[in-house]
């Protein structure tokens, strides 16, 4: 007969669970803590103020901790992992890892002499190059598409600037 684990075994606890509802319960704390801290601002835009929110966060974490440590304390446990669909046995694919850490560091030295919209899509197609894509022209085109709506979107919807680069006064 094969050793059980713990958390297969009845009337057995697992207390590594006590730790997580501990844990969520002292950053709901936390939260509340340094929410109390916040000083009172409002202005005619916003009467409530910035206060509210992660007070209401802070009191959520503590009492989803509460209600997972009512469930474990009942016996509750999550079912075991299955496994994902990939081999154990296989090698890391260190080309891959590599390719996608040379797209990420290309970025990292270029956003600013180019601009956001030429170093992303070359992030975008680099990352696709590195994860399989062989269309170049279609995956540059889509990296292209791809770093207009994200700077637009950032632009327009958030009000972040990301840098223009090159392309400054054009976009």
């Amino acid at each position: 007969m094969s050793e059980q684990h713990p958390e297969t075994r009845p009337g057995i606890r697992d207390r590594a669970q006590f730790g997580l509802c501990a844990g969520l319960a002292l950053l709901g704390a936390y939260v509340l803590f340094d929410a109390s801290r916040i000083g009172d601002v409002s202005s005619s835009n916003d009467p409530v103020g910035p206060k509210p929110m992660p007070i209401l966060l802070g009191v959520l974490l503590i009492v989803v901790a509460l209600f997972y440590a009512v469930d474990v304390a009942r016996g509750g446990t999550g079912e075991a992992e299955e496994g994902e669909d990939i081999d154990l046995t296989t090698t890391v694919d260190w080309r891959t890892i590599g390719l996608l850490i040379a797209a990420f560091a290309v970025n990292a030295v270029l956003i600013e002499p180019l601009g956001w919209v030429i170093s992303g899509a070359l992030l975008f197609w680099g990352s696709a190059f590195a994860l399989g894509n062989r269309h170049h022209i279609r995956g540059l085109a889509i990296g292209v598409a791809l770093s207009l709506v994200t700077f637009y979107a950032f632009a327009v919807g958030l009000g972040v600037n990301l840098p223009a680069g090159i392309l400054q006064g054009i976009l």
